[in-house]
């Protein structure tokens, strides 16, 4: 049990993750197409290029479990607002879907910032 748990963090490190990174980089590629909905949501388009920096310098600090319990209450945070903001119209299934999904990465996250980044973590000297 000792090596699945092992294991088991640093896998879920990079699963959680994964997707901010992804989308940090689709906002640079698509920078005016992402800004342009922050505005058309009510949300400052001058805000985006925080929201990359937090989408990936948090998403490679959880991946490296480094300031991992930071990171994961600010990723946290950011999944709770940004389904709060961009995906609470609850008669579309889809942006139910995404509300959901957005709970359960913030909730993902609080279990980093509960119980610390685990196995194979810069936070815990790299080892095991």
């Amino acid at each position: 049990m000792e090596k699945a748990q092992s294991l088991a963090a640093p896998l879920g490190r990079v699963l959680i993750s994964l997707i901010f990174i992804v989308s940090g980089i689709g906002k640079i590629a698509n920078y005016g197409g992402t800004q342009g909905y922050m505005v058309a949501m009510g949300v400052p388009g001058m805000l985006l290029p925080a929201v990359i920096a937090l989408e990936l310098i948090g998403g490679i600090a959880i991946i490296l479990g480094w300031k991992a319990r930071v990171a994961a209450f600010l990723l946290a945070g950011f999944s709770l607002v940004s389904a709060v903001l961009f995906h609470a119209d609850f008669s579309d299934q889809m942006q139910t879907i995404m509300f959901m999904k957005n709970l359960a990465l913030a909730g993902g996250f609080l279990f980093i910032v509960a119980h610390g980044a685990g196995a194979w973590s810069v936070d815990n000297g790299g080892g095991r």
